[in-house]
């Protein structure tokens, strides 16, 4: 809270203004590109983390796709992991997130300009209907993200399990996975403090379509966790 406060503190002059920018993309989606809404995101990060002293490192730009149509899949450590990989990536791409969110003002607003789906664990149907929907906008060159544990780790830089069934998605559009490790990304937010932070965005090596087309789902997972875990741990 305290770092969010000043995120607002040092753009205080900034904040109206982009505050009812944001608001009204967010409502009016369709009368923007996707490019447009995303840099204009990418500005208010850009903004909030020089203001609330968040310093983005980013490795592994190459490795980001050149062509549209992949799905990111980093560990979550806590609120301020998307903003993060925003920062890091100048490619447009939406999210899949918990339904948990859809009320938390900001985060909110974001996910409404990235046109994202908000799904509900509780209900398998809905679930299913989020992952058809999604494969196929993969398919059609849209970019996602998801989550592959499913919920904060509340762990700091500690992987929780990664569930097999946050890759059917990928599957079923046959596209490339992206492995994303993040590194103190816990920080910014989850921590009481408004000291300089470093946060490091890993873009690490596509496993494509031929490497895990003979692969179960939670094989795959296991693979993706253990990229992952591999960079953050070097950081210990």
């Amino acid at each position: 809270m305290k770092r969010i406060l000043l995120m607002v503190f040092r753009n205080i002059i900034f904040v109206p203004y982009m505050w009812c920018k944001l608001c009204y993309y967010a409502s009016h989606v369709e009368k923007y590109s996707e490019q447009k809404r995303y840099d204009m995101l990418r500005y208010i990060v850009f903004r909030a983390n020089k203001g609330g002293n968040v310093h983005i490192d980013v490795y592994g730009k190459e490795n980001i796709p050149k062509e549209n149509g992949f799905i990111f899949y980093p560990n979550h450590q806590g609120m301020y992991d998307v903003l993060a990989i925003v920062e890091g990536c100048t490619v447009p791409f939406s999210v899949v997130a918990k339904k948990e969110v859809e009320n938390v003002q900001f985060l909110k607003q974001v996910f409404a300009c990235m046109k994202a789906y908000l799904i509900d664990r509780n209900d398998v149907r809905q679930s299913m209907r989020v992952i058809a929907s999604v494969s196929k906008e993969v398919e059609m060159g849209r970019n996602y993200l998801i989550f592959a544990e499913g919920t904060r780790s509340k762990l700091g830089n500690k992987l929780l399990d990664f569930k097999g069934g946050s890759f059917k998605a990928a599957t079923k559009a046959k596209c490339p996975i992206v492995p994303v490790a993040l590194v103190n990304s816990f920080k910014p937010f989850d921590t009481n403090s408004i000291k300089i932070v470093n946060v490091e965005v890993h873009f690490l090596k596509p496993m494509l379509y031929e490497e895990y087309k003979d692969m179960k789902t939670t094989e795959i997972a296991n693979e993706v966790r253990k990229r992952i875990a591999e960079v953050v741990e070097r950081k210990e």
